[in-house]
């Protein structure tokens, strides 16, 4: 708490990592405009706690993965859903920021909206509107005041869907990118000999299982084949003994690299990259490399986003380009042969390398935000939300 009475009460509610991170920009940000007449409350990580927010629960509680844990752990995860509700309800403050995590912050938002009506509601980071799902858009209106976009196309697709407002205030690694892009030195090694070629299975320990055996005998065929390249494998340490376990049958043996500041490193140097599709595909295209990409989902799960999905893509890097310039082999397309073909154009002077490397350029234009980062932006919102909300009440 800053200040024993607060001019301005701001709740926050992130249950994942990269929530957390985004919500620590945001309180930093607010109490620079605020000063110490701000009080922050809600749900947060170690960022966020940095920033002065007392969680009311752990984030960690809400790390469930696969449709079975979610259906074991359901009573607990609506428990927390009526105690943060409540909480915010009580705390009724002058605005409710809610980041990522829909299937937990929307419920939380729609139970507040139906208790005070007055608390004006953020949301921060939209869900996948765009993909899946495009009724929730308009559902939105009736619980939430502005949508703070990463992605430029969002805006329009709210308009188009009658969502509620919505802005692009920018994403999170385009503040990254002195640390994703090659010094001099680095530059040398990327256009080096043996090309380093990026291994990027997944951040969750089953994608991790569904992809290393496809990845592994598709890096094998390519070295069969003869195609010399330097193998590196980026990982956290929480799944690092998953990662060796799943490499341990490689014929070919990656280098893993530990860690958020090795991670990065290898990006700097990386000739070419073999993703699982997600955020990484865009944090590959900021950094400038050509890439192959790959998903693989349970019969179940694959049965469902098949009908679910209404996008040409699934590549991140491809909808914000606006073509589909970065090759996707999903499930049963997900062969080492069709990897195996694919990187080795890009890991050559091929057409396909050369179109990634010239639409990954472009990206610097498509993403900007101005002079404004995208923390600033969001705040702007925030607290223009915050005033609008004051005069209603």
């Amino acid at each position: 708490m800053q200040g024993r009475n607060p001019e301005r009460k701001i709740f926050l509610i992130a249950t994942e990592e990269s929530g957390d991170r985004l919500g620590s920009a945001l309180m930093k940000v607010l109490r620079q405009r605020l000063g110490d007449g701000v009080q922050f409350e809600g749900v947060g990580g170690r960022t966020m706690a940095r920033e002065g927010l007392n969680s009311l629960f752990p984030i960690e509680e809400l790390s469930i993965v696969g449709f079975a844990a979610v259906l074991q752990q359901l009573p607990k995860i609506l428990r927390l859903i009526r105690e943060t509700a409540d909480a915010v309800t009580e705390a009724a403050p002058d605005a409710l920021v809610i980041i990522d995590s829909p299937d937990f912050t929307h419920r939380v938002a729609r139970r507040v909206r139906a208790r005070n009506p007055a608390i004006p509601i953020v949301n921060y980071v939209s869900p996948s509107v765009w993909a899946w799902r495009p009724g929730r858009a308009r559902v939105m209106l009736r619980y939430v005041d502005h949508v703070l976009g990463l992605l430029p196309f969002e805006p329009e697709e709210y308009r188009k869907l009658r969502g509620p407002p919505c802005s692009y205030v920018g994403h999170p690694l385009i503040e990254q990118l002195p640390s994703l892009r090659p010094n001099t030195e680095e530059q040398k090694c990327r256009d080096g000999e043996p090309p380093v070629l990026l291994v990027l299975p997944g951040s969750r320990r089953s994608e991790i299982r569904h992809h290393l055996e496809v990845f592994g005998a598709a890096l094998g065929r390519l070295q069969a084949e003869g195609r010399a390249f330097e193998l590196m494998l980026p990982t956290m340490p929480h799944l690092e003994a998953t990662v060796r376990e799943g490499v341990a049958n490689w014929q070919i043996k990656p280098q893993i690299v530990v860690g958020e500041a090795e991670r990065r490193a290898a990006f700097r140097i990386a000739h070419a990259a073999l993703a699982k599709s997600g955020t990484v595909t865009l944090e590959l295209a900021l950094s400038g490399i050509p890439m192959v990409t790959a998903y693989r989902v349970g019969a179940v799960e694959a049965f469902i986003l098949r009908r679910a999905i209404q996008v040409s893509s699934v590549i991140l890097a491809n909808l914000v380009i606006g073509r589909d310039v970065i090759p996707e082999f999903l499930q049963e397309n997900c062969t080492p042969e069709k990897l195996a073909q694919a990187l080795e154009e890009v890991l050559t002077e091929s057409p396909l390398r050369r179109q990634q490397v010239e639409a990954f350029a472009e990206l610097d234009t498509i993403m900007s935000t101005g002079n404004k980062s995208p923390s600033v932006l969001a705040a702007d919102i925030v607290l223009a939300t915050m005033r609008k909300g004051r005069t209603l009440r």
